[in-house]
């Protein structure tokens, strides 16, 4: 935990330097628009707690797109299948969408891939890999200004910057969790990553953050 500790002040050292990517965005904007409106049983009827579940309705999220020219880092470690089939989710959307993606691969070191997205200064950091979820519980809640979005697993104790999405067969939840009984790389599908990058994103635009979204 100290080591962890130590790890996220240097990142906060590093972030308020100014530091900058040359293949980033110049500087940091406020929270674009979303374009349309979540169908009704996307948003809870009253407020929820923070790190809430809740399972919105099948498909309520397709009336919501990013604008064009959305800044979205993908940060992703791994080679295993379920990564991969998250991996071709966000860039299956970031094309529809028109979305402008960029993707850091963070298998040499996971917390300098983290900072690397944020010097980026997109608008959203898209998570795809297991492993990323004890590194990032740590780099999330030092930077309550930088918006993610964990596709396929979730923190155990999420700050209001970190949604995520998730459904029975992922779950992996780290700081030693582990993953869930449920645990199935089969529930891993295009059609289930592809509704929660798209339920995740709708949820990050529309306010509604820091929740975990059960996708099944």
């Amino acid at each position: 935990m100290r080591r962890w500790t130590t790890v996220a002040t240097l990142v906060a050292v590093m972030m308020l330097t100014g530091c900058s990517s040359a293949s980033g965005w110049s500087e940091m904007r406020a929270a674009p628009a979303p374009l349309g409106t979540p169908a009704a049983g996307f948003a809870p009827t009253a407020p929820l707690a923070p790190e809430a579940t809740y399972a919105p309705e099948p498909g309520s999220w397709e009336g919501v797109r990013p604008p064009a020219g959305y800044r979205v880092v993908l940060l992703t470690v791994g080679d295993d299948a379920p990564t991969a089939v998250l991996v071709d989710a966000v860039e299956d959307w970031a094309a529809e969408t028109h979305a402008d993606l960029r993707v850091v691969h963070a298998d040499a070191d996971m917390i300098d891939g983290a900072v690397e997205a944020m010097r980026m200064n997109p608008d959203l950091i898209i998570s795809a890999g297991d492993a990323l979820v004890d590194p990032l519980a740590t780099v999330t809640a030092n930077h309550l200004d930088r918006q993610f979005l964990i596709i396929g697993a979730e923190l155990a104790e999420p700050t209001e910057n970190v949604t995520a999405a998730d459904w029975t067969g992922a779950a992996y939840r780290g700081e030693g969790l582990g993953t869930a009984s449920a645990y199935d790389p089969s529930s891993f599908t295009p059609e289930r990553a592809g509704a929660a990058i798209r339920a995740g994103v709708t949820s990050v635009l529309t306010g509604q953050r820091g929740i975990v979204l059960w996708i099944d």
